[in-house]
């Protein structure tokens, strides 16, 4: 089935009055009990938290760490899922700056979500993401970069925006590799995934995929793939990628912890120097609407 022949708003429905936004407390959620997102529940934030979550179709392990001491970071994170319970939604971002700056993304990119909770074509959510971080006041401009999924829970479908993010790593099941998950972006005059808010009207790709049952997907932020070791070295995609071959790949809460472990492995005694934040996806076995 091909995701862009679908209608863009798959359903009639009042978004804008029910969409539920819910904050995790830090420490409030236990990462070993799954929470299971209702239908029109966006939850998310910039604050440090670590959980299991389910999804129609996912299974999802969050952990999002703001660099010490500070108590929010510049890395955003959502999970949203549609008013049928047949689409869920995934965006992580990593905005320039800190305090109100990123406070002033977040409520934006909590706006973008709700308006186009129901559209299964993404082009026109991350459209609106792009021109309302340029558009923000105060005559200052916000840089963002962001990754955005959308998942249809039924056929395994999975929808791809990249904006100037690291790419995801994805683990396919079938084959047990990992490769990093890039766009098929076709030949154009216009400019192409760039971060948010450098060019008003940007246009940006969206690519379809197909997880099969068990296959995994890794969205994190350059706080991960910055880390450097002893020696001064970066860790990179490439030795990202090394990481991610001896990481166990039976469950999202498995492979999100082992993920963090191995990369505090490669820093040694080299404290962070960024916000960490790491979402971990896994296509359920068993296909569940009507959350």
């Amino acid at each position: 089935m091909n995701p862009f022949s679908r209608p863009a708003t798959l359903f009639e429905v009042n978004v804008e009055a029910t969409l539920t936004v819910t904050t995790p407390v830090s420490g409030g959620l236990s990462p070993e009990t799954p929470q299971r997102l209702s239908c029109l529940e966006l939850r998310g934030g910039n604050h440090h938290a670590t959980y299991s979550a389910e999804l129609p179709g996912l299974d999802a392990w969050v952990s999002c760490r703001p660099l010490r001491p500070a108590a929010n970071g510049g890395d955003l994170y959502y999970l949203s899922v549609c008013s049928k319970g047949a689409i869920s939604r995934v965006a992580l971002a990593d905005v320039a700056g800190h305090g109100e700056t990123v406070s002033r993304a977040a409520t934006r990119l909590q706006e973008a979500l709700r308006l186009h909770a129901d559209h299964w074509d993404q082009s026109l959510l991350i459209r609106h993401l792009n021109d309302t971080f340029l558009n923000g006041g105060e005559g200052a401009l916000e840089y963002a970069t962001a990754f955005l999924v959308s998942y249809y829970g039924q056929s395994g479908e999975l929808l791809f925006t990249n904006a100037g993010h690291p790419p995801p790593l994805w683990f396919k099941a079938e084959t047990g590799e990992w490769s990093a998950l890039r766009e098929s972006t076709p030949l154009a005059r216009s400019v192409t995934d760039l971060p948010l808010g450098i060019i008003s009207g940007t246009e940006y790709s969206q690519t379809a995929v197909e997880l099969g049952k068990g296959d995994l997907l890794i969205l994190y932020t350059d706080g991960i793939s910055e880390s450097r070791n002893e020696a001064g070295e970066m860790l990179g995609l490439r030795r990202l990628l090394d990481l991610a071959r001896q990481l166990p790949a039976g469950s999202a809460g498995e492979t999100g912890p082992a993920l963090l472990a191995a990369v505090e492995s490669y820093r040694g005694a080299t404290l962070a120097a960024d916000d960490e934040t790491v979402v971990v996806l896994q296509r359920s076995a068993v296909f569940e609407s009507g959350f």
